[in-house]
């Protein structure tokens, strides 16, 4: 299998990996998925993803494929999408590297050019997920706030809830949130990655950032940069801001508004992960409470 037959026969990668057709070198993965290289006969290489363990969820692949053209459609660093099916994704290799300053100037100013493409709608035409969890695209109208409040923090407040990550004290602290986000019209919908924790922008080798992993969807583009912020923070993360406020400049006082937009998937950590992220949820409610 080489990758001009791979492409016109996408369906037969899985075939061809059960009876070890292909060399596959893991190459880590997540809790949720398991990634690996796969050098094809003609010397090159795709990134490959499939679950864990038992069946994937139903559109989980197709989801993130869709994610990846629709954010590559407007120009997006994005690997290009070679296999979707319901079992795995596969996408060309980006060849790993170093973060640079140039490569995050670059960032700055791709994920400006992303934003500024727009979206029709708060939402996306696909169902979503985010890490293993489901993710209401239902394309919606009207203001932000009152849909950040319903489709992004309401349900996974319930979820971490259930599942005891998070007491009721925090819970309620979350919940005085969204009264002010009702009369919050803040934002068009820009074109988001949705996801963009730093572990989600490759450095690759090429000296580009590419974004991979996305939840992608019409959003705020305010929570892209906060989620840059999250854990740790990505590296140069002052230069890509700069590029892009340089390119498309931020409303005035946004860095209050970080937590606020961090909240989202903080909340999809606890309800996936469990309570070791309560701590973090509750800094960014105590913050967006005083900021707003």
């Amino acid at each position: 299998m080489d990758q001009a037959y791979l492409r016109a026969h996408p369906e037969h990668l899985p075939t061809f990996l059960t009876h070890q057709r292909l060399r596959e070198t893991p190459v880590g993965g997540s809790s949720v998925s398991t990634a690996s290289r796969l050098t094809l006969d003609d010397g090159t290489s795709v990134f490959a993803k499939t679950w864990t363990s038992g069946e994937a969820p139903a559109g989980i692949f197709t989801a993130e494929a869709s994610g990846l053209r629709w954010l590559g459609s407007a120009g997006a660093p994005v690997p290009e999408v070679i296999v979707a099916l319901p079992s795995m994704i596969a996408t060309e290799w980006i060849e790993p590297g170093e973060p640079t300053r140039a490569a995050a100037e670059q960032l700055g100013r791709d994920l400006a050019g992303l934003h500024r493409s727009g979206a029709s709608s708060f939402g996306a035409d696909w169902n979503g997920f985010i890490g293993p969890l489901g993710l209401d695209n239902t394309p919606t109208g009207g203001a932000w706030g009152p849909w950040f409040a319903e489709r992004r923090l309401r349900p996974y407040l319930k979820i971490s809830a259930d599942r005891g990550a998070l007491t009721t004290a925090e819970v309620e602290l979350v919940e005085r949130i969204f009264p002010i986000l009702e009369a919050y019209d803040d934002g068009e919908p820009s074109r988001t990655h949705g996801d963009l924790w730093p572990g989600n922008v490759l450095w690759g080798a090429d000296g580009r950032a590419w974004l991979v992993d996305p939840a992608a969807h019409g959003g705020h583009r305010e929570t892209d940069l906060a989620e840059l912020a999250l854990f740790g923070g990505a590296p140069f993360l002052g230069t890509i801001l700069g590029a892009y406020h340089e390119a498309y400049p931020l409303a005035d006082g946004w860095p209050e508004r970080v937590s606020l937009h961090q909240l989202h998937l903080l909340l999809v950590h606890t309800a996936a992960f469990g309570e070791s992220y309560r701590g973090s949820v509750r800094a960014a409610a105590l913050s967006t409470l005083r900021a707003l």
